[in-house]
């Protein structure tokens, strides 16, 4: 899942890959000060890409319509890509910064899922990046 814009630092953005054998390859690219790309990669247990397929069913993702979603614009772009369970999507919409982008669009409902989503996403991927990396032990 990546999302992104290119901006006054150039092109920044945050991604995450889990694939089928539970592999997560995490890259996040802020150009801020002059800042190098993150990349981390890491194993996860059954019980938390369990966990992740529960939060992905119970958000209904996979019964959106992105056709009357916005297109990327000069702010960046959000993709979502899902294969799970033998149903994919993939969904490519301008970026939501905020749950306010997507009130004035022609399907609020539906991008509020997605934006929801991420932020789940965004969430429990930052967590599990934290708490894998930890360079000092919590005392």
């Amino acid at each position: 899942m990546p999302t992104g814009h290119k901006g006054r630092y150039g092109h920044e953005f945050f991604r995450f890959e889990i694939d089928k054998y539970g592999t997560l390859k995490y890259a996040n690219n802020s150009n801020y000060r002059r800042d190098s790309i993150i990349q981390k990669t890491l194993q996860l247990s059954p019980t938390l890409i369990n966990e992740i397929q529960r939060i992905i069913k119970d958000s209904e993702i996979m019964h959106e319509d992105s056709s009357k979603w916005p297109h990327q614009d000069e702010n960046g772009r959000l993709q979502l890509e899902i294969e799970m369970n033998g149903q994919s999507i993939n969904i490519e919409t301008a970026k939501i910064s905020s749950l306010a982008d997507t009130l004035s669009t022609e399907d609020p409902e539906g991008l509020r899922v997605l934006y929801y989503l991420i932020q789940d996403f965004k969430c429990i991927i930052l967590s599990i990046i934290s708490l894998h990396f930890k360079i000092k032990p919590i005392a």
